[in-house]
């Protein structure tokens, strides 16, 4: 069984920073230049002012991520998505702007081995530390196993190869924004304060599975038995009691703060917005590649980070209205 891992410098289910790859490092980030209005399509949920007690109160906190001290939080109304941003969502800002994701400037993403669909050639290196990672040549949000593959059948799956900045170019032709980390952990729970999870604290397969995490052997053989080897429709499952789908499993979320794992001990009451600068930004809820014995991040609390510019397999993003907070 592979131990813990700390996501204070990203986690095992979550992937490496981009120049962690060794052979995949050799040019600047792509600017970012969008400025055609668009029209997002996502039905929203209408998150009430409220307070909560944000962070883990279950005791199954991962060390390292910042999750305690438990701390009292009030917030003000907002509007959010009821699920992540599709790959047909993401297709029509594309076609509107004509916008080019880091991954595709770089030339690379990161994919998780077991899936991946790319010859020996386009496979770059993989993660010091976290080898089922690997740095696939041509893998994109199109292409999200490598460039042998594609989204048919996927247009309701939730976009991936986004990176933090890829998901705010979005925000910028939609007119929205990207969530706080507070904001999402409280839309997250769905009115269940201090619960584990967005449908309170039965386990995750519990009278059937309430998430898409892996099940098996981690990392080497996923059973599928939610379904789902990898994402699964924005839709799957049920949704939490402020009507949200999967705000835990499926992909992780990027929020707009940056992460510190000490910033809870010194976070304001009211709409903390995170530090003012740091190196790395917060990503919530896990993935399909979160497992009991490793990453146990599939809970309201769970936090992880990477820098702005890294992209993944099993991360995307929801927004949020410009009108709230």
């Amino acid at each position: 069984m592979p131990p813990q891992d700390n996501c204070a410098d990203g986690c095992g289910c979550g992937a490496p920073n981009r120049l962690e790859f060794s052979k995949a490092n050799s040019r600047e980030a792509p600017a970012v230049r969008v400025s055609a209005p668009g029209n997002h399509r996502i039905k929203q949920s209408q998150i009430p002012s409220g307070t909560m007690w944000m962070g883990d109160s279950s005791g199954d906190e991962n060390l390292g991520d910042g999750e305690t001290p438990v701390h009292e939080v009030s917030l003000d109304a907002f509007e959010i998505d009821t699920t992540t941003v599709t790959n047909d969502d993401f297709a029509r800002f594309v076609s509107a702007t004509g916008y080019e994701t880091e991954a595709e400037a770089w030339g690379f993403s990161a994919v998780f081995h077991s899936v991946a669909r790319a010859a020996d050639e386009e496979i770059l290196g993989s993660a010091s530390g976290t080898p089922w990672w690997l740095a696939v040549r041509g893998s994109s949000w199109e292409h999200p196993e490598g460039r042998d593959s594609g989204l048919d059948g996927r247009g309701d799956h939730p976009v991936v190869h986004v990176s933090w900045t890829d998901a705010n170019a979005y925000c910028a032709w939609a007119g929205r924004r990207l969530p706080t980390e507070a904001e999402w952990e409280f839309a997250a729970r769905g009115g269940l304060d201090g619960s584990k999870y967005p449908w309170g604290e039965a386990e995750v397969d519990a009278g059937g599975w309430h998430a898409n995490i892996f099940q098996g052997d981690f990392p080497g053989m996923n059973t599928g038995e939610d379904g789902w080897l990898t994402t699964a429709p924005v839709r799957t499952f049920q949704p939490n009691g402020f009507g949200l789908w999967q705000p835990v499993g499926n992909v992780w979320e990027w929020c707009e703060d940056w992460f510190d794992n000490s910033y809870y001990a010194v976070s304001p009451r009211h709409h903390p917005r995170g530090p003012e600068e740091g190196t790395t930004k917060v990503m919530r809820g896990g993935s399909y590649l979160c497992h009991s014995s490793y990453c146990n991040r599939y809970r309201n609390s769970g936090r992880s980070a990477n820098t702005p510019e890294s992209s993944m397999g099993n991360a995307g993003f929801r927004t949020v209205g410009l009108s709230g907070n």
